[in-house]
């Protein structure tokens, strides 16, 4: 009964550890499964940066050209309306805005009356404005019975410019902060310490510089410069007296020639038309005598 009592024991304690075994295998599996999840394999993890979810290559950042233009346009009308042209183009420019457009300078010279009178009319107008703009002032230019005769417009790339500025800005500023930071802390010697207030000193002068190259430069990027000329065109009685004022201008040349010719003459052959003309009256008198 004894030997019968413990075969039956060891057979129930088997029993009882291979229903442990499976009731824990499925938990393994899950807990590889989850494991398995979480981590995702290597190759994925690697994946190129620059490829999108979808697979296609991510676009690449493009920088536009920081551009600086010039307008240049010329016009020419009566040189009584150059003035009123003038101020007009000026009003416009106002109408924009300080932030939009601004008037850099402005000359005339000449009256109403004079074929020679003219000016120029130099303003600074935000680029993205700038053409459109261009383009309003030439066609008030025909009110004013006025013609555009010239046009052109140049382009310089700043863009080499402003990031060579803004790199050694960076740099400049980093060496200082550095150096301030030994100012602070009073590491180093008294010779040090005087060498490093003198960098600091030079270095926030080069700051400076470069800050103000940096708005220059911008500042053109920003703003177009746009420059008008004005030049008078011929008068409407001056196609008629043109012909016979220069008709008078060449007669009065010709008289003038022919008066020095006279008088050059008068001066070489004068003297031997007198001398001939003295002995002339000498030999008359000596026949009289002699007679």
């Amino acid at each position: 009964m004894t030997t019968i009592r413990k075969l039956v024991t060891s057979a129930l304690f088997g029993a009882s550890l291979l229903a442990l075994a499976a009731c824990s295998e499925p938990q393994d599996s899950a807990a590889d499964q989850t494991e398995m999840a979480v981590s995702p394999p290597q190759t994925e993890a690697a994946a190129d940066s620059t490829t999108q979810a979808d697979g296609t290559a991510a676009p690449v950042p493009v920088t536009l050209p920081r551009m600086a233009y010039v307008f240049d346009y010329g016009f020419r009308l009566p040189g009584g309306e150059i003035a009123a042209l003038q101020m007009r183009h000026a009003d416009m420019c106002e109408a924009l805005g300080p932030t939009r457009c601004m008037i850099v300078g402005m000359t005339s010279t000449g009256g109403e009356e004079d074929e020679q009178a003219g000016g120029t009319l130099e303003l600074a107008v935000a680029s993205d404005r700038a053409r459109g703009f261009v383009g309003e002032l030439s066609a008030i230019a025909e009110g004013f019975h006025g013609e555009q005769t010239s046009a052109r417009i140049t382009g310089e790339d700043l863009s080499a410019s402003i990031v060579d500025t803004e790199a050694h800005l960076r740099s400049r500023t980093e060496l200082r902060d550095r150096l301030l930071e030994v100012l602070r802390t009073r590491r180093g010697s008294v010779e040090d310490l005087v060498k490093a207030e003198q960098q600091v000193a030079a270095i926030n002068q080069e700051i400076d510089a470069a800050r103000s190259m940096m708005a220059e430069m911008r500042g053109r990027v920003a703003m177009s410069r746009v420059r008008l000329t004005y030049a008078s065109n011929t008068p409407v009685g001056s196609d008629f007296l043109g012909p016979v004022e220069g008709a008078l201008g060449s007669l009065g040349s010709i008289l003038g020639v022919v008066v020095a010719v006279m008088i050059l003459l008068a001066g070489v052959v004068g003297p031997f038309v007198l001398g001939a003309l003295g002995l002339r009256h000498w030999q008359r008198r000596k026949s009289a005598h002699t007679g």
